[in-house]
């Protein structure tokens, strides 16, 4: 377990005041695992963060925001005890749970505990405009990124090789770049095509759109249904049309949800405080990122759950009327 607890002095004790609710002697450090700075995944952890540490001075919980490899590592690390909390992708946090795919040699995780879901992910397939790839099959013989061992997105990317039946050899040069690398490799030319999965709009999409002239390529057809119709933690999803600069149609897509999870050995009051800075602030959390515009509290209390909820979330849930 992460969470610390730390003996403060005098002038912590003059800062937060006596009188405070969270008495200094029992301030605690909770740590939220992400994904590359250019994503969706970083903002959201520092949205959280960052509603967390506002209401400090009555629960004591000082909250911060780690950069890393993606969903993997993250379910991964908490299962360690190295990460309080983690942003994962719905289809990893059931792998996760099950013992399945990226978390076969690691065995079921019966202890991971979900708290609610945040933002669709729609699969990105951005090709140079003048690499010839139309569809997923015209990978054949390209330089493709295919994503971080350990993230989210390697996940997706596997998955959609599989159903389009094609695999890494493939290609001329199975690259596997974070995505804070990928841009730049796709407009110096050292790749043709990167997959990448998101939340709309991400700095990474915007900066290869913006760079050099990159298209997204649509992802539907026979082999999308089929690949939908066997997995349920993925849904179809739209990248709107002029969201991308080179992009100006809908483009259909498909992914998870991003989730956000942690340890069933968090203490429950730990979870509640968190659970209850995003939802008793949801109008400003929703402000922080245009990814959460059109987010609803219902849905996130259910949408992508494979893993029990949390029991301190659990709890603010049926106080307000949710459960």
């Amino acid at each position: 377990m992460n969470v610390k607890t730390t003996l403060m002095g005098f002038a912590a004790a003059v800062t937060f005041g006596m009188a405070g609710a969270a008495s200094a002697q029992d301030q605690q450090f909770i740590t939220i695992g992400t994904g590359g700075v250019t994503g969706v995944y970083y903002p959201t952890g520092g949205a959280i963060c960052r509603l967390v540490n506002k209401g400090r001075k009555e629960h004591g919980i000082r909250c911060s925001v780690e950069s890393t490899g993606g969903s993997v590592y993250n379910t991964r690390t908490i299962r360690q005890g190295e990460l309080d909390f983690g942003v994962v992708q719905s289809d990893v946090q059931k792998a996760g749970l099950d013992g399945t795919g990226a978390f076969k040699d690691d065995g079921p995780y019966p202890d991971l505990r979900a708290l609610f879901s945040v933002h669709p992910e729609p699969m990105h397939l951005m090709a140079r405009a003048d690499a010839g790839i139309n569809s997923v099959e015209d990978l054949k013989g390209k330089k493709v990124n295919i994503a971080n061992p350990g993230s989210g997105t390697r996940v997706l990317a596997e998955t959609l090789m599989k159903y389009a039946g094609i695999s890494p050899d493939d290609f001329a040069l199975a690259a596997e770049l974070k995505s804070s690398e990928q841009s730049a490799a796709l407009c110096d030319g050292k790749i043709d095509a990167t997959i990448w999965a998101a939340g709309l709009p991400n700095g990474s999409s915007q900066e290869a759109t913006s760079s050099c002239e990159v298209k997204i390529i649509s992802l539907d057809g026979a082999n999308i249904d089929k690949l939908l119709a066997d997995n349920s933690a993925y849904a179809a999803a739209t990248i709107p049309g002029g969201m991308y600069p080179g992009n100006a149609d809908d483009i259909p897509s498909w992914g998870p949800k991003a989730t956000f999870v942690t340890s069933a050995n968090t203490p429950d009051e730990v979870v509640y405080a968190v659970v209850s800075a995003v939802f008793d602030n949801f109008e400003d959390f929703k402000k922080l990122h245009p990814a959460f515009a059109r987010l609803k509290e219902t849905e996130m209390i259910r949408d992508g759950l494979s893993a029990p909820l949390h029991p301190g979330a659990e709890k603010y849930y049926k106080e307000r009327g949710w459960k």
